[in-house]
């Protein structure tokens, strides 16, 4: 019986396409522009922040990091690098990062439009505050990310 291979538990061998990370990689060169420069260092600033963090490609072409569950997703559209917290709404932000997504009871995003500067140090201090609100969540005996 073949191993039904579902987009949360697939590996690049059972798929047979390449590790979300090179997936990621291909992302940041094919858009060759702006978004393509700003993605690659907001990857790099989540890399520093987490050295433990996953990247995941999912949904049909979004890079995600994750560590005990979702920390944030980086989708790019014509106008914005689009950094969506996915427990954004339970994280603090005395920067005042998050720009979009604002209404909702859960999650919280940044854009980041061409030319504007990143907050380097308040985004790295998201990212570590999201990554320990999913490992307070973590149940009992659940593999991390």
């Amino acid at each position: 019986m073949k191993k039904q291979v579902t987009a949360k538990t697939s590996s690049a061998k059972e798929t047979g396409t390449a590790s979300p990370s090179k997936l990621i990689d291909g992302r940041i060169r094919e858009l060759g522009d702006w978004r393509g420069e700003m993605l690659a260092r907001v990857r790099g600033l989540i890399r520093e922040a987490d050295p433990g963090v996953v990247e995941e490609w999912k949904w049909r072409g979004v890079p995600v990091w994750e560590h005990d569950g979702i920390i944030c997703t980086g989708e790019t559209y014509k106008d914005v690098v689009k950094l969506t917290f996915a427990k954004g709404a339970a994280l603090a932000d005395p920067a005042g990062l998050f720009n979009s997504s604002l209404d909702g009871n859960v999650r919280r995003a940044i854009d980041i439009r061409e030319g504007e500067k990143v907050n380097e140090k308040a985004l790295k201090a998201l990212i570590r505050a999201a990554a320990a609100l999913n490992a307070s969540k973590k149940k009992p005996g659940k593999r991390s990310a």
